[in-house]
């Protein structure tokens, strides 16, 4: 190759696609969350979450006016976050409870239900945040189980009395604490929290 030839030759120049409406979402709930998982919530800022989204923090200071509110919205989210409830349809209430708490237990090995545990474990802190993420995010699943408890009732799999929100909420209560005390709670711990807690309480 002759130097003419080479200084004719252009430079190559890396194009730099900008994330825009859906994609740009997604990328700032996931950076939310893993930022919120691998920090707590008073370090979280925007300055730290738009590099990570690959955006400018002036586009979060647009949509979000804290970052509480950037996490509310993060969670809720069906795709990053916690999103739709799953509803498990087997035919038993066994099964439905291993469908919805094994599904629970792998979702907190990810950065989306580990950037629950700051919000779950510190309340004191941030009360008025601890109330939305329960009333947003956390009952609906927790609605689920109910409902599958009451259809147990129905097919006679399960005592009236005992089909409760309170009971509903047992199962997810133990495996949170157990992923905070041993980290992955295996499958086998979770048939073991069916089989020996929930379903001793709601029989008949």
């Amino acid at each position: 190759m002759t130097a003419s030839s080479s200084a004719s030759t252009p430079p190559t120049r890396t194009v730099t696609t900008r994330r825009r409406g859906t994609e740009l979402s997604q990328a700032i709930y996931r950076a939310t969350l893993e930022e919120l998982a691998a920090t707590s919530f008073e370090e979280l800022s925007f300055e730290k979450i738009a590099p990570k989204a690959g955006t400018g923090k002036s586009v979060l200071y647009r949509r979000w006016s804290t970052t509480a509110e950037l996490v509310l919205a993060a969670l809720k989210d069906h795709e990053a976050g916690l999103g739709k409830p799953l509803i498990p349809d087997t035919g038993t209430l066994r099964g439905d409870l291993l469908v919805l708490l094994i599904a629970f237990a792998r979702v907190l090995d990810e950065p989306r239900g580990r950037a629950l545990r700051p919000l779950l474990t510190q309340r004191p802190r941030h009360p008025e945040l601890f109330a939305q993420v329960m009333d947003q995010v956390v009952l609906p699943h927790q609605a689920v189980l109910l409902d599958c408890m009451r259809t147990a009732v129905e097919r006679g799999q399960a005592s009236p009395e005992r089909a409760t929100a309170r009971t509903a909420a047992i199962g997810p209560r133990l495996i949170v604490a157990e992923s905070i005390d041993r980290g992955t709670v295996t499958d086998s711990e979770v048939e073991a929290v069916v089989d020996l807690v929930i379903l001793p309480l709601l029989a008949r």
